[in-house]
């Protein structure tokens, strides 16, 4: 059968249900786990610093472009993955040694190479997994540090203090139980990535910390134009006008710097919460679960992202409508200069109608006395056997001229106003 054209996205969009699938891991093992910020360096550098450690042991490197890669280097097994952010890598030994943690799986990986990975380093986690183990252990294990387990998947206990320790790795301790690997893995995964979202999602803390004093000090300045410009002068306008728009600039900028940050914090969160729920935790008697500590823990602090957010956008609002009363009072004042033009202007056109009437009386006078004096000289060189008296004459003229003249202005003046129309 042949089947119509192929979208050109088909293979990868359904590759992607696929992609990176956890390692099945079976008891006893020890994994350590780096997550790093790619921060402004190449997305290329963590790709090809595997490329590196594949070729130091002769295995495949991953292709290129890859986002994710595993391989078995012998001694220890190496997963990498991309992602947005960040990369993370987890080195996974077989065995335990005899003091948990004594010998974690990151040993065996050359010390040059782990210096030298790109980005900057937000997670370290040393993980083991035992077929069993007791509570009392795993209190001594912590030193006493307030313990955080839970039953996880209805088979298997995990235990850890969320603490950095010595060595500036994490701990957590997963009795593994009846677990499947494959369920294993799954719930390996899911404690990694729960630690590691719940430190994205905090990058957002600090810069909620550093914007709020900001914030407060745009809300008082808001608060104070606002105030002005209740007895503000038509001279006051444009000073306010302008700090307006100088608050308006900073408050935009500053909110285009942050926006990404604390999106990406509610997504790190959201997903926080459902790698804890896809543990199906069961409590242990005096412990707290991973969902009791993060809600305790992460919820305010995303509380205040979201708090700080949302003072960022009401105060852009709020700027926006201030400006715009003001830019109304702006028009108002302008109209009313522009009426006070337009009845200026109306008036000197009243002044120069009356005006150009005057010169139009003076003008028939005068056009009449040079049409007068012509008559008159014509009437003096007249024949004295014609009869006509250059007085009577030019007596007579005097009506007619000026009437003659003040038909031909108005008519003229007609002419005028009929072109002005069209």
């Amino acid at each position: 059968m042949t089947l119509p054209s192929e979208h050109h996205l088909r293979a990868e969009l359904n590759f992607e249900v696929h992609a990176r699938p956890p390692d099945a891991l079976a008891a006893p093992l020890r994994v350590s786990y780096l997550a790093l910020l790619r921060g402004d360096g190449p997305r290329e550098a963590a790709q090809a610093a595997m490329r590196m450690l594949a070729l130091r042991f002769g295995v495949t490197p991953p292709s290129e472009g890859a986002s994710h890669w595993s391989a078995d280097l012998g001694s220890f097994r190496v997963r990498w993955e991309q992602h947005t952010e960040f990369h993370r890598v987890m080195f996974i030994r077989e065995g335990v040694s005899d003091k948990p943690f004594a010998e974690p799986a990151i040993e065996v990986v050359p010390a040059d190479w782990v210096a030298a990975l790109p980005g900057e380093l937000l997670v370290a986690a040393d993980l083991e997994m035992n077929f069993e183990a007791e509570e009392t252990l795993a209190q001594e294990i912590f030193s006493g540090s307030q313990l955080v387990g839970s039953v996880i998947g209805g088979r298997a206990m995990a235990f850890t203090d969320f603490r950095i320790s010595g060595d500036g790795f994490s701990r957590f301790l997963v009795v593994s139980g009846s677990m499947s690997p494959m369920l294993a893995g799954r719930n390996v995964q899911r404690l990694l990535e729960m630690d590691t979202y719940r430190m994205m999602a905090l990058l957002a803390l600090p810069v909620a910390r550093a914007l709020s004093p900001l914030l407060t000090k745009w809300e008082l300045e808001l608060a104070e134009i606002a105030q002005v410009l209740t007895h503000a002068g038509q001279e006051d306008e444009p000073v306010l006008l302008n700090r307006l728009t100088d608050l308006a600039s900073e408050i935009e900028s500053q909110e285009a710097t942050t926006r990404y940050r604390f999106s990406a914090a509610a997504a790190y969160y959201a997903l926080v919460q459902r790698r804890i729920a896809e543990l199906r935790e069961e409590r242990m008697e005096g412990l707290q679960t991973f969902q009791e500590f993060t809600e305790r823990r992460l919820a305010p602090a995303m509380d205040t992202c979201q708090s700080t957010v949302a003072r960022q956008e009401a105060l852009s609002r709020r700027v926006a409508r201030i400006t715009q009363l003001l830019q109304t009072r702006v028009e108002i004042t302008r109209e009313e200069q522009n009426r006070e033009v337009l009845g200026s202007m109306n008036r000197r056109a009243k002044q120069q109608l009356r005006l150009q009437q005057t010169v139009e009386g003076l003008s028939t006078a005068a056009i009449t006395y040079y049409i007068v004096g012509l008559v008159s000289y014509a009437a003096k060189a007249m024949p004295a056997r014609w009869g006509i008296d250059p007085d009577y004459a030019t007596a007579a003229a005097v009506p007619l001229a000026a009437l003659f003249v003040a038909w031909g202005l108005r008519r003229a003046r007609r002419k005028l106003d009929l072109k002005d129309d069209d």
